[in-house]
């Protein structure tokens, strides 16, 4: 990816969850369109880039991804910082993954700014026949609580633009319109690239 493209904006937008609902194959077919059969667990940080347009303004997404085992959790304070918006993912065939969904918004909340963009996520639409997370039952979660939804499957390439490009859309809106006027959020315009973006794409893995 051309990372000396010129961009109006850089907003960082975290992936959240638990191990294995496909956080890194979400990440993955975004930014590069691939996925991977063999997807181990993630360990330690890694982000990727996809710059986007959106209302006539070049967008430069850095999506951050990190393993959702209990063990690797010390990294999350860091993580949160700076993020403008999240995709808090869980696996429709795995009850147990749906129902952590309220520790990882504390979670969230608790590390990031105060007007992040959320957005609920049930992955792996693929396996409609073994769902055990009605669509209804998520989509009046995030109603209730000011979240976006929307469905998706990494495998088959199902709804994933559609999900990070309207998280990004939703930061753009928030940022356009003024809505928030101080903290990292009014931060994400930048003149010429951070030092950030000397390590993009480098994983950031760590021996906790």
């Amino acid at each position: 990816m051309g990372s000396d493209e010129a961009y109006n904006f850089v907003f960082k937008v975290v992936l959240i969850g638990e191990s294995g609902v496909g956080k890194s194959n979400l990440l993955s077919r975004f930014t590069k369109n691939e996925f991977n059969h063999d997807s181990r667990t993630t360990i330690g940080v890694e982000f990727s880039t996809r710059t986007v347009q959106l209302s006539g303004f070049t967008i430069k997404a850095q999506i951050w991804d990190t393993a959702g085992l209990e063990r690797y959790r010390a990294i999350t304070s860091a993580y949160y910082r700076g993020a403008v918006g999240a995709l808090l993912v869980y696996d429709i065939t795995k009850h147990l993954t749906y129902e952590s969904v309220e520790r990882w918004l504390k979670e969230l909340y608790d590390h990031a700014e105060a007007h992040i963009v959320v957005m609920l996520v049930g992955n792996k639409t693929d396996l409609e026949s073994e769902r055990s997370v009605p669509t209804e039952e998520a989509k009046d979660y995030a109603e209730k609580h000011g979240l976006l939804f929307l469905e998706t499957s990494a495998l088959e390439s199902t709804n994933v633009d559609a999900a990070f490009n309207n998280v990004l859309a939703e930061i753009h809106r928030k940022v356009s319109s003024k809505q928030v006027t101080r903290g990292p959020i009014s931060s994400v315009s930048l003149s010429n690239p951070s030092a950030e973006d000397n390590e993009e794409k480098k994983p950031c893995c760590r021996n906790i």
